[in-house]
């Protein structure tokens, strides 16, 4: 194994710092496609460790670490401590640092960790208009400099923030997309499987809507092992209530007890990543703009199961019981009924209309 370090610069300008490249001898397989990974928002807690956990995707031959002015200390020390992981593990990555949204130019990937984060006891739609007023002037830079990149939102309240970044990026509904009811999905999956106590790669479950207070469980397509969990005898007995009320709450008890969710988004993000990188056509449940996909139901960003590729995200028409039904489009209503308040109040702010 040779290392060499460091390697050629950054990004240009001098607006960055100073870039990195671990290398390996290793010949890397010939038909893998290799990306860009850009990361807004490096200098907080999820940005930092989503950046450990991008690292660890084959595709991925450089990674962008996009902060706010003032930070560039804390960037280039994540930048080397980063570098350092690579170098113990014999990866082939490229590391640079930067204060200016421009330099995601060259993109394939950009994930957007940026904004306030959520306080204890604060719902996330609170900041939505705050948090609204840093990504659009971002999305619109990001459409601007990177028209062919796909945008990957995680900043909160992220279905609203979502159809920020959709309308001021002008980048197309595939190629723009939120985390989501992702890692919601999976805390409901943990949960079931151990009520179960099977492995948690039997359980396949959904949780649709908005990432919040509204979101709604398909139990109509949960299964295990194969099995429609309403032919099981036990199912009777499943505290269905208790587990969503548990998933809704997750993130707001972690903050509570560490000051914030880290790991758990961390990876969701990686697996997202992952799966776009890898063009492995997975059905995963994010935010993403619905026309009728859902019993003709649409017009917003929100979360719905998206077969997940390198061209994007695209939504998969489903149909799912009608109690289910009622709740996804209150769901949606809340959503809707947000969004465009935030939009309006957007668009009457003369900084946002003038940016870009």
């Amino acid at each position: 194994m040779d290392i060499r370090r460091p390697r050629g610069c950054g990004v240009e300008d001098g607006r960055s710092g100073e870039g990195w490249h671990v290398e390996s001898t290793e010949d890397a397989s010939p038909t893998r496609i290799m990306a860009k990974v850009a990361i807004l928002g490096a200098t907080g807690r999820i940005g930092s460790f989503a950046a450990s956990a991008i690292s660890h995707i084959p595709h991925v031959s450089e990674l962008l670490l996009v902060g706010r002015s003032g930070r560039e200390e804390y960037l280039e020390g994540l930048a080397r401590d980063l570098m350092d992981s690579f170098a113990a593990r014999g990866t082939d990555t490229r590391v640079s640092w930067s204060c200016e949204t421009e330099d995601v130019a060259g993109s394939d990937i950009i994930v957007c960790t940026a904004g306030v984060p959520r306080q204890p006891g604060q719902d996330r739609l609170d900041l939505a208009l705050e948090n609204a007023r840093i990504i659009a002037p971002t999305a619109r830079t990001i459409g601007r400099v990177a028209p062919d990149a796909i945008l990957f939102m995680v900043s909160n309240p992220v279905d609203v923030l979502t159809t920020v970044a959709l309308d001021y990026s002008g980048l197309p509904h595939q190629r723009v997309f939120g985390l989501g009811t992702h890692l919601d999905s999976m805390r409901l999956k943990s949960l079931i499987a151990d009520y179960f106590g099977v492995h948690v790669s039997e359980v396949h479950t959904r949780i649709i809507g908005e990432h919040g207070e509204s979101m709604v469980p398909l139990w109509s397509a949960t299964t295990i092992g194969g099995i429609q969990i309403s032919n099981l005898p036990a199912f009777s007995q499943l505290p269905t209530d208790e587990m969503v009320e548990t998933v809704k709450n997750t993130g707001e008890l972690i903050i509570r007890q560490k000051g914030s969710t880290i790991f758990g988004p961390g990876e969701a993000i990686a697996t997202l990543v992952r799966t776009i990188l890898g063009d492995e056509n997975r059905i995963l449940t994010i935010s993403t703009y619905i026309r009728k996909e859902v019993h003709n139901i649409g017009g917003v960003c929100i979360g719905v199961p998206a077969r997940v590729n390198r061209s994007g995200v695209f939504p998969v028409p489903i149909l799912i019981e009608k109690s289910e039904v009622q709740a996804f489009r209150q769901s949606v209503e809340r959503i809707r009924s947000i969004t465009k308040e935030v939009l309006e109040r957007l668009e009457n702010t003369d900084e946002i209309r003038s940016s870009g």
